[in-house]
């Protein structure tokens, strides 16, 4: 079944990760930005998926269900922006909470995140307790 350019199975549905880990995407064409957020996350409990653009990441968001994704903003390809709406237009994935990434900090960037279905825009650089913060707020952690 292929819906919004999220390719999925019934198998897919019926996948469940551990028990009581969170599984978190981080979407970024920077490997340091990956790498760091993945470590962060790994050493809390998570279980963590990357990818580096958004074409990787909808097929790795299909197989691996996550309960919260981080984003980019500016990836080639397909961007942030492009890539939350096609998550978000999913049926299976429109309630799994989005965090935006990104170095632009205006109201407009903002607001096309909010357009596009994200919960939240944190600006790089970002902390341990942003992550941490958006976490506890979005995955009932």
């Amino acid at each position: 079944m292929q819906e919004s350019g999220l390719a999925l199975d019934d198998s897919a549905q019926s996948s469940s990760g551990t028990a009581g880990a969170l599984k978190v995407m981080v979407i970024d064409d920077s490997k340091t930005i990956r790498k760091s957020a993945e470590s962060l996350l790994t050493k809390e409990g998570c279980e963590v998926f990357t990818a580096n653009d958004g074409f990787e990441a909808l097929a790795k968001i299909a197989e691996h269900r996550p309960n919260l994704i981080f984003i980019d903003i500016m990836m080639p390809r397909l961007d942030g922006y492009q890539t939350c709406a096609l998550i978000k237009n999913n049926r299976l994935f429109k309630s799994t909470p989005v965090i935006m990434l990104s170095s632009k900090d205006s109201i407009f960037d903002k607001a096309r995140g909010k357009i596009v279905g994200s919960e939240q825009y944190l600006t790089k650089p970002f902390t341990r307790d942003d992550l941490l913060g958006a976490i506890a707020e979005y995955s009932g952690k």
